[in-house]
């Protein structure tokens, strides 16, 4: 039972991961993003079958950053669109060093 949670969740972040790494719509970004957090909470949720209810303390930490980190993250998706009329990455230079 663990290791199938677990190989889904590997699978999840990759997906997440690959997602990052090769769009550059800042909104996919962001839901993929969310899709790793996804992934380690099942993962937490996996391990904490083996080892008691502390990794279903963690997913609940990691549930309250990440719904913070949605909202914060949005609000300036929808900002830097009111500004470049656009979400493509490679067009702004505005988060860039």
């Amino acid at each position: 039972m663990i290791t199938e949670a677990l190989v889904l969740s590997a699978f999840l972040f990759v997906i997440g991961t690959l997602g990052v790494l090769v769009r550059r719509n800042a909104i996919i970004m962001f839901l993929c993003i969310e899709l790793q957090l996804n992934a380690v909470n099942l993962s937490f949720v996996a391990f904490s079958r083996l080892h008691g209810m502390d990794g279903q303390i963690f997913v609940f930490f990691v549930m309250t950053v990440a719904a913070a980190e949605a909202a914060v993250g949005l609000a300036i998706i929808i900002s830097i669109f009111r500004h470049y009329k656009t979400v493509d990455v490679g067009n702004f230079k505005l988060l860039r060093w």
